[in-house]
């Protein structure tokens, strides 16, 4: 289900611990605890994250996560209606930059574990083929977020 990458940062065993939390909440929510649907996140520093965000986005700076999803929205909603998860297949792969973790929980007034949450509920909804680009498709993305937050408590 889950995979903890990272890349020249320090383990952190707290990390792990949220975000695993999030990551099973995020199933529950989806319905894909039966799932075999396997996630990527990797935890690394902001050189990395501006070096794979140019490569991929050609936006040469640093950003605080990218997220690489394996299936397009309707494909995605089409295999959870079927139960379609007789193999182990990848949702996609998540990429956060810990450091922009921490200068984002001190910016916003809130603690680290609501920023890393965030970031993590935040990308898996990209990987379920939400966006937040447009208004019509922010609606649909915010409350999903929040409302995972919200069942794990933690608040701004």
């Amino acid at each position: 289900m889950l995979e903890i990458v990272y890349k020249d940062i320090e383990e952190n065993n707290e990390y792990e611990e949220i975000i695993k939390k999030v990551i099973e909440r995020c199933y529950k929510e989806e319905n894909l605890e039966n799932s075999k649907l396997f996630i990527t996140i990797t935890l690394t520093d902001p050189e990395n994250i501006q070096r794979i965000n140019k490569e991929y986005r050609n936006i040469d700076k640093p950003t605080d996560v990218l997220s690489f999803p394996m299936f397009e929205k309707e494909e995605l909603d089409k295999k959870i209606a079927n139960n379609d998860f007789g193999y182990e297949d990848i949702l996609g792969d998540i990429i956060i930059s810990i450091k922009r973790v921490e200068e984002q929980a001190e910016e916003y007034g809130h603690s680290f574990e609501r920023e890393l949450s965030y970031m993590v509920v935040h990308g898996f909804y990209h990987l379920m083929g939400y966006d937040h680009i447009r208004e019509e498709d922010k609606i649909k993305m915010r409350p999903k977020e929040e409302k995972i937050l919200q069942a794990l408590k933690i608040e701004r």
